[in-house]
């Protein structure tokens, strides 16, 4: 049995954040009702990738029940009230304080419902000055300081995927699954509240202790490491870089002994330590170039692997896309079966069974009947 049978989710949500943590609710077994506005949610706009359909929609919105409605209706609030009297999660992230204003706000709700878990999601929180700004993901990646240390030495850049409105999604589901847990406990459900930018800070951490207490954050360094050296990407012959990571001092020993074929290169005052490292970057890097383009690239590889250093090929989509390690699952879809990725948590390795992507609104005439209040 899933592990969140007999779980009631009702998610008023768009776009990507609250998407993405309902989905991961809908994976582990909940019953998730997406409710929809009359065009949908926009994120089934964004590009129509996968055989007609958002590539984003159809990653996000499997397993769940469409159901189409106006909150601003009094008949349709009415069924939304009685939906929530028998829901044990509510998930929304629509503009700040719309739910409230529409007579769905977390305050009430919990007073009304005990047992019912809220979580708001938002890009800035609901306090402050930034409290009713809009927040997309790149917008958020910048105003998180992520773009000051993403990128080339010469021009900022953003994560290459939406970062934020996952990091989101992730951390609301995490508080979800702890306030199910909790209510068993307790009897009483929670009100949780996250936040993009939060979330995105929180990544940020090491970054942000640097500035408070070394006195700067770390610089951007394209395909390199601010802070662990030897760690970045290395020509080879033939013009095909490969990334090596060393992360201690014994696979430095074995990287000087075995692969650099140097071993008093450990010994030297500029390479010794890893801070020593950093702080002669160039001097390090100009040293393993002129050994790494002595060889071809999977004589490299051999050499590396021989020697236990971790190394990484840096691929494209398209590789990606045939990596012998990618896990992939059939999800099907209002117009075909998608082939998605597979769940990253594999659970006493069983391959989960994951439920369809909804049509806008293929559910609303079954919800409605089920709720009819009749």
């Amino acid at each position: 049995m899933p592990a969140l049978d007999n779980i009631l989710v009702v998610s008023i949500e768009q776009a990507v954040a609250a998407p993405f943590c309902s989905s991961r609710l809908a994976d582990a077994g909940a019953r998730v009702i997406k409710v929809e506005r009359d065009g949908g949610d926009f994120a089934r706009a964004y590009d129509k990738a996968v055989h007609g359909e958002s590539g984003y929609f159809v990653w996000l919105n499997r397993g769940k029940e469409s159901l189409v409605l106006d909150i601003k209706n009094p008949g349709d609030a009415a069924l939304l009230e009685r939906i929530l009297a028998k829901s044990d999660v509510l998930i929304q992230n629509l503009a700040p304080g719309a739910a409230a204003r529409a007579g769905f706000g977390a305050d009430r709700l919990r007073k009304a419902y005990p047992r019912l878990i809220t979580c708001d999601i938002s890009g800035y929180g609901e306090e402050g000055a930034y409290s009713q700004m809009r927040a997309y993901d790149m917008l958020v990646q910048a105003e998180s300081g992520m773009c000051s240390i993403t990128g080339s030495p010469e021009q900022p850049g953003r994560i290459g995927v939406s970062a934020c409105d996952v990091a989101c999604g992730m951390y609301s589901y995490m508080a979800i699954l702890e306030a199910i847990i909790a209510r068993e406990r307790t009897g009483e459900g929670s009100a949780i509240r996250t936040s993009m930018f939060d979330c995105m800070a929180d990544w940020m951490t090491v970054p942000l202790l640097l500035h408070d207490y070394a006195g700067k954050g770390p610089k951007r360094t394209g395909l390199s490491h601010p802070m662990i050296q030897p760690y970045g990407a290395y020509q080879t012959r033939g013009g095909r870089p490969i990334l090596i990571a060393i992360q201690n001092e014994r696979e430095f020993v074995r990287f000087c002994d075995s692969v650099l074929e140097q071993p008093g290169l450990k010994n030297d005052p500029r390479f010794s330590s890893n801070p020593a490292r950093v702080k002669n970057l160039d001097a390090l890097r100009e040293l393993i170039n002129s050994v790494f383009i002595q060889f071809d690239r999977d004589d490299l590889i051999d050499r590396l692997r021989n020697s236990q250093i971790a190394f990484g090929e840096i691929n494209d989509v398209a590789a990606l896309s045939r990596h012998p390690a990618l896990r992939r699952i059939e999800v099907d879809a209002p117009t075909g079966p998608v082939s998605l990725v597979a769940p990253p948590a594999r659970i006493d390795v069983d391959s989960p069974s994951l439920r369809p992507v909804p049509a806008l609104g293929a559910h609303s005439e079954a919800i409605r009947a089920e709720f009819s209040g009749g």
